[in-house]
């Protein structure tokens, strides 16, 4: 590996004063707050060429150096297992791999959850995924959130994709199945951050890392809307977090939907297709990005999921017996 290779250098983005470790997430996103916390320990990390600690200010302008190449050398210690577990590989070559993620999958091992999840999978297939932060995948999908996202291949590759997502340059487009008729589409412009008192939840909060969430009405039911999304940011739980602060939470999101709302008179059929949904309604439909090392632009879409397709089924064909009556 070249030095270029080894060593990062980025700046502190402006922002207001902020700890130090807050402002590398935004910086290196494609590591955890407590791994970066590590290499700062460890001496990886510098600021404006001396060692910095989790807790000093930044204020935005500061030069951070990252010795990359050696931390992950270092982190490389094979901790997760490779399991042979089915994938639903949609696109493959030497520089990146792109993946139909079912619902029910979680992306990563960690508390609860220590295998059986999509990285163990990539690791039997790809071994060399190992030497990768977080096994190469550039993005993540929440658990019961269906569709396709991007694994890098290489070292290179993957530093090329994370600059095209921070510079928002990956096309990611969405379906979604929400609560309440909308009249139109619009734009969701609202912070994101740790829920004040219930830290395993987002919500919407001053001070929160800028967050927006582009959508139109595809389709509109008696009592819901299907919604097609672009997310022009990534944050956690972005989606479900902004369609319910604008109060049309996504059908089966069991922790920012609520109880399933049943439209008046609505038909047997619909009432089991609703409170029968026990995930959220949230389809990553499709996935545009540039290739790392030819430059060409590429282009993927997943079908809708078969569970979205017959909840869709129940909400047209209750719409179409109110119609006739």
């Amino acid at each position: 590996m070249s030095r270029e290779q080894d060593e990062i250098v980025r700046w502190v983005p402006a922002g207001g004063s902020r700890r130090l470790d807050q402002a590398l997430v935004e910086l290196f996103p494609e590591y955890s707050r407590s791994r970066l916390q590590q290499w700062l320990k460890q001496g990886l990390i510098t600021l404006d060429r001396r060692p910095a600690r989790a807790k000093d200010r930044v204020f935005g302008g500061e030069r951070v150096v990252f010795c990359q190449g050696q931390a992950l050398a270092e982190a490389a210690t094979g901790e997760w297992a490779a399991q042979a577990l089915p994938l639903n590989i949609v696109y493959e070559d030497e520089a990146l791999l792109v993946i139909d993620k079912p619902a029910g999958l979680v992306v990563h091992p960690g508390a609860g959850t220590p295998d059986g999840t999509l990285v163990n999978a990539l690791l039997h297939h790809a071994p060399e995924l190992e030497a990768l932060p977080r096994a190469g995948v550039v993005h993540r999908l929440d658990k019961d959130t269906t569709g396709l996202l991007v694994v890098a291949r290489s070292l290179a590759a993957h530093a090329e994709l994370v600059r095209q997502l921070q510079e928002r340059r990956f096309e990611r487009r969405y379906q979604a199945v929400v609560v309440g008729v909308m009249s139109a589409g619009g734009v969701v412009d609202a912070p994101l951050g740790r829920h004040p008192r219930q830290r395993t939840r987002m919500a919407v909060v001053a001070g929160g890392r800028p967050a927006r969430t582009h959508y139109r009405v595809a389709q509109r039911f008696r009592g819901h809307s299907l919604l097609d999304l672009r997310l022009e940011t990534g944050r956690t739980h972005q989606i479900r977090v902004h369609m319910s602060h604008i109060h049309h939470p996504i059908v089966g999101d069991p922790v920012y939907g609520g109880r399933p709302r049943l439209p008046a008179g609505c038909s047997e059929g619909l009432r089991l297709a609703l409170q029968g949904f026990r995930r959220q309604a949230l389809h990553a439909r499709l996935l545009g990005l540039i290739h790392p090392l030819s430059g060409e632009v590429l282009q993927w879409e997943s079908p809708c999921p078969a569970d979205m397709v017959a909840l869709l089924g129940a909400l047209r064909e209750d719409s179409e017996r109110q119609h006739d009556d």
